[in-house]
């Protein structure tokens, strides 16, 4: 049996979960969530958890279990903490600044880049490299900070761009790490 799909979610007094045929919706403190799920894999509420069923031991059956229930475990969490990424930029004159709903990221180019957040998603700046990605969708809040950090992703040989907070950059040598041609 799958060990993360036969684990029961606990669904805390504030969060509230619909459940339909191959349909789930959950609300909470911070708004609410819906999606469509896989009509095999059976989501039943009992004694305040939510308990995911597989109809076999099916290749494909298995892999929804805990898939389905993942999703799900996400969907609560966020509705009712919320999910975070810290960013940080790296290098010589990169900053961030928030000019009303915007993003603005000055990262070497000539002109600065801007960025507007989908909705459902907000970025807070705690200082000129420093910011963060917030929401209750898991997957968005990773998409976005994937699209900052693909602006300029962090190269390995000065370990400048957008990283997020604590990645370690792999450094490489560069041209003075070849050994100088000698004439003789």
């Amino acid at each position: 049996m799958s060990r993360i799909g036969k684990l029961p979610v606990k669904v805390p007094s504030s969060v509230k979960v619909t459940l339909g045929p191959g349909h789930v919706k959950v609300e909470g403190p911070k708004g609410q969530l819906e999606r469509t799920l896989p009509a095999d894999i059976k989501v039943r509420q009992a004694d305040g958890e939510l308990v995911f069923e597989r109809p076999s031991d099916d290749f494909q059956h298995r892999a929804l279990h805990g898939l389905v229930r993942s999703l799900v475990a996400n969907m609560v969490e966020g509705v009712e903490r919320g999910f975070t990424k810290h960013l940080e930029l790296v290098g010589v004159g990169y900053r961030v600044a928030k000019q009303g709903e915007e993003l603005v990221l000055n990262l070497g180019y000539s002109h600065p880049v801007r960025f507007k957040p989908p909705t459902g998603i907000s970025i807070d700046v705690q200082d000129p490299t420093k910011f963060s990605v917030t929401g209750i969708s898991i997957e968005d809040v990773g998409q976005v900070a994937a699209n900052l950090r693909g602006l300029r992703p962090p190269e390995p040989y000065k370990g400048k761009g957008v990283m997020y907070r604590g990645e370690k950059v792999r450094r490489k040598p560069g041209k003075a790490g070849k050994g100088a041609k000698t004439t003789a």
